[in-house]
């Protein structure tokens, strides 16, 4: 089989949807994305905490931020299908003078950067938010209203089916075996289902994206990282509107799922690699982190089989690569996302189509994403990173 394409995808989770939408929605139709597992989502999008803050540390984040929460906000209107934004906010606990202060600067950088409804909070407002919280070291924190969590798999089939609308098309089931290339630069694809000719390809593949450039004689400087997430049984008595609780002291965090919480935090021992079993040693260190920082958290019952892991996607200085691959014309890196892809995938999309379509981005300086910054010692280090 041979087909054509004006642009193939590589990859169908949220980035690469994403992508897909922002291109037909600007009058690009001959788009095919290539997902290699037979259903969408099977990758890092389904595994995610689902996310998404404008409480970052540095610019091109809170910018991507900026774009993204209020397409998740309106997404039903915009693209026909739900994203089940909820805009619980995100608190960030203090516990140090040092955790104070870098709070207080990013709050500024935000707020500059046009960000509403985030606020500073005194350790009397952190714990009206949430009573249950131990808080004799706590010394204030931070807060944002419209931060939130959306379900993933609802944006990413919401960005696909809005696409389809539009004339795309999504193979699955189809593994990319390599990427052509000419005089020219990118000439197409060959896939398991036969060769695509395409002047334009996308690498999205995630935690996957450096073996995908590969392909292409492309090194990335990416590598992955498992995560893993607890899920609780029912647990009743917080708060109606719970917000993400970032512990600064330890990086526990924690959110409302279900009837019940989902808990996160990120082991300083967790290594390389294409690890994603979940290991039932990590509740005893969640919990313990847990139960630290709220005490009646002693209760919670966790049942190890609902618990999962799954794929960060890390650059070294934890900000995506978006844009054009130097020297070799056609291709496009959508990577690196080092856990905020979800979050960041409506900016993702724009910022991708608009380089492909006009050779340049409104949202923020393309330069500061891209693959050459690492080169060129131009690395912008997010810290706020959980």
């Amino acid at each position: 089989m041979s087909e054509t394409a004006d642009v193939v995808i590589i990859g169908g989770g949220i980035v690469g949807s994403s992508v897909a939408w922002h291109l037909t929605a600007a009058g690009c139709r001959n788009v095919l994305v290539i997902e290699r597992e037979s259903q969408q989502g099977l990758g890092s999008t389904g595994k995610s905490m689902g996310g998404v803050r404008a409480q970052f540390a540095t610019a091109v984040n809170i910018r991507m931020s900026l774009y993204s929460i209020p397409i998740f906000a309106a997404f039903e209107e915009i693209t026909g299908h739900p994203s089940e934004y909820k805009s619980h906010g995100y608190m960030f606990v203090a516990t140090t003078p040092q955790h104070l202060e870098y709070l207080r600067r990013n709050f500024s950088r935000q707020v500059s950067l046009g960000l509403q409804r985030v606020e500073m909070l005194s350790r009397d407002e952190v714990i009206r938010r949430v009573p249950q919280l131990r808080s004799d070291d706590i010394l204030g924190g931070s807060f944002c209203a419209t931060d939130g969590f959306v379900d993933p798999y609802s944006v990413m089939k919401g960005f696909m089916a809005a696409a389809a609308e539009h004339g795309a098309r999504l193979w699955r089931g189809v593994g990319v075996t390599g990427i052509d290339v000419d005089g020219r630069g990118i000439a197409g694809v060959r896939t398991t289902n036969g060769n695509v000719a395409a002047r334009t390809v996308v690498n999205a593949a995630g935690p996957w994206a450096a073996q995908v450039a590969r392909m292409a004689g492309v090194d990335l400087p990416i590598v992955p990282l498992r995560r893993m997430l607890v899920p609780t049984e029912p647990f009743p008595g917080l708060p109606d509107r719970l917000p993400m609780v970032i512990d600064m002291s330890t990086g526990f965090h924690f959110r409302p799922e279900g009837l019940g919480l989902l808990m996160a935090w990120n082991d300083p021992e967790e290594t390389p690699g294409f690890k994603t079993a979940f290991d039932p040693a990590f509740i005893e260190k969640i919990l313990t982190h847990a139960v630290n920082r709220v005490p009646c958290f002693e209760d919670l019952q966790v049942n190890p089989h609902r618990a999962w892991a799954g794929l960060y996607a890390v650059t070294p200085d934890h900000h995506a690569i978006i844009g054009p691959a130097p020297g070799l014309p056609g291709l496009f890196f959508a990577n690196g996302f080092s856990g905020h892809g979800v979050m960041h995938s409506p900016a993702t999309g724009r910022i991708t189509a608009d380089l492909i379509l006009h050779n340049a981005s409104s949202l923020l300086d393309a330069r500061d994403v891209n693959l050459e910054r690492f080169a060129e010692g131009r690395l912008l280090e997010e810290t706020a990173v959980l």
